[in-house]
């Protein structure tokens, strides 16, 4: 069968980097090829050229088995190519109707807007995405996981032949990502070819037809799913095996007296309902649930980002007023949010001024003023620490892969010398080797005495990673898991209300 879409010999530097080296693939009509790789392996440059937005310096492009030049996304479009990319690029004060028809309604298709027709057209698009999200709604009003929906259905209207997703589940629920595996296959049924990126080792195996794996920016493999499975699939990605990708868990410490965090009946008033835990020192306490159920809302509200309307919080024994984050982070309570572009890093500024963006005091002299030299050495020691792939701390942090900017965003809490880290999802859409390194960093945090506290929506993290998991469910705590009871079905269980149902 002929390819519907092939690149030869793509090459592409930015400045000194080469990002790309003599890259060939192919993608035929029909088919969902996966493509694999670290963060850093050339993934998004490739995507991003055949996309339009970078041009290679070597190679060529055939479509349909002619020849193509890509001058740009809007180009790209007209000849059929749709890209969802992993940052949602939205426009926040328009509605989703808008959003979805943006492409259509700039290139002036229409004298005057029918918003009637416009909503009713949005809605169907939904539907197919099994989603009733009011297309009348503001953007900006909407979660992440619906922005994400949004963005897939705005490439659905694009009556494309290739469709380019990038990370799409990251934010979704089980349900609304079983949706969308069932409208990729219908979208295969048609002849339209679909090019995968994830690090969801299960997605990739149960819905994939072909994979192609990028290492340091060349392909090092391409071929059908059948004859690998996962751990030739990850050697394949890092060039290395694994090994241990958990760290050890720690030791019984049933018997250890020395509470970390203590936070008793918190409240919010509208998604936290009177929740008590505690954190062990030297553990790594999970919170797992179904989204929605109030997972970012609890560690939130821990750290002041929303306003307690009753409880308490106390931090190695001491009672804290933590009226807002500054107080929490002063305390020794730092937070990572599961937004990393809005609310993790600062892209248009260096790696280092990132780093240090939390942390100021600790690189300024004891006359206020900022020391350059002490920035740098502080992000260079904590971006060895987290393994930092970067030309220098001095680039911009936009420059960086996702899973890269993950690493800065963490390095950033880091420099704070917290007590306490409320990690919210802090591997997401990060690469099967970058995420084992985090996991073995947690672990070393712990072992320091750092209370680590983990929300993931990936329960095999849940389960490899903590010594013991909490599930949350409609703001509530639903149970708790000790880590020899720990498994898919047992948190899946509390998280759904089966078990309530079931006693």
């Amino acid at each position: 069968m002929g390819a519907l879409l092939e690149l030869r010999g793509i090459s592409k530097r930015f400045g000194a980097s080469r990002a790309l080296s003599g890259v060939d693939f192919s993608l035929r009509a029909g088919e969902i090829h996966a493509l694999c790789g670290e963060n850093g392996a050339g993934k998004s440059t490739l995507m991003n050229i055949i996309d339009g937005i970078h041009q290679p310096d070597e190679g060529e492009i055939s479509l349909d088995g002619r020849k193509v030049v890509i001058g740009g996304p809007a180009h790209a479009m007209r000849l059929g190519i749709g890209l969802v990319h992993q940052e949602i690029a939205l426009c926040g004060d328009a509605t989703v109707a808008e959003n979805i028809f943006m492409p259509e309604i700039n290139a002036g298709k229409h004298a005057w807007m029918n918003y009637a027709s416009l909503n009713e057209r949005a809605a169907k698009v939904l539907q197919r995405l099994g989603q009733d999200i009011d297309p009348a709604s503001r953007v900006s009003d909407l979660s992440i996981s619906s922005q994400q929906l949004i963005e897939i259905a705005k490439a659905l209207t694009l009556d494309c032949k290739v469709l380019i997703l990038d990370e799409p589940t990251a934010a979704l629920t089980d349900n609304e990502s079983v949706a969308l595996f069932k409208v990729l296959h219908d979208l295969k049924a048609q002849g339209i070819g679909i090019i995968y990126i994830s690090h969801r080792m299960a997605e990739i195996f149960a819905h994939g037809d072909r994979v192609t794996v990028l290492r340091d920016g060349r392909n090092v493999h391409s071929g059908p799913l059948a004859e690998l499975d996962a751990d030739d699939l990850v050697r394949r990605m890092v060039g290395r095996d694994l090994g241990n990708y958990y760290p050890p868990k720690q030791e019984d410490n049933s018997s250890a007296s020395e509470h970390v965090l203590e936070v008793s009946d918190l409240a919010d008033g509208e998604r936290v309902h009177g929740i008590s835990f505690t954190l062990k020192r030297g553990e790594i306490l999970g919170i797992a649930g179904l989204m929605g159920a109030g997972r970012s809302e609890l560690a939130e509200t821990v750290c002041g980002l929303r306003p307690a309307t009753r409880g308490t919080v106390r931090l190695r024994g001491k009672a804290l007023t933590v009226r807002k984050y500054s107080d929490a982070l002063r305390e020794g309570i730092a937070y990572l949010s599961e937004d990393r572009k809005a609310a993790g890093v600062y892209l248009d500024l260096p790696i280092a001024q990132n780093i240090a963006s939390m942390a100021l005091k600790r690189v300024s002299s004891r006359f206020g003023l900022l020391q350059r030299s002490a920035e740098h050495k502080l992000a260079v020691e904590l971006g060895a620490k987290l393994k930092l792939k970067s030309d220098g701390v001095a680039i911009d942090v936009a420059s960086l892969s996702g899973g890269n900017q993950q690493k800065v965003a963490i390095a950033k809490l880091l420099a704070t010398n917290p007590s306490v880290l409320l990690m919210d999802e802090p591997t997401r859409g990060v690469d099967v080797g970058a995420k084992s390194e985090i996991h073995h960093i947690l672990r070393e945090l712990a072992n320091q005495g750092v209370g680590v506290v983990v929300i993931s929506s990936e329960l095999p993290e849940i389960i490899g990673l903590c010594d013991r998991a909490l599930v949350i469910r409609d703001g509530r705590l639903a149970g708790e898991v000790q880590d020899n009871e720990m498994t898919e079905e047992a948190l899946l269980r509390l998280a759904s209300g089966l078990e309530q149902e079931m006693a």
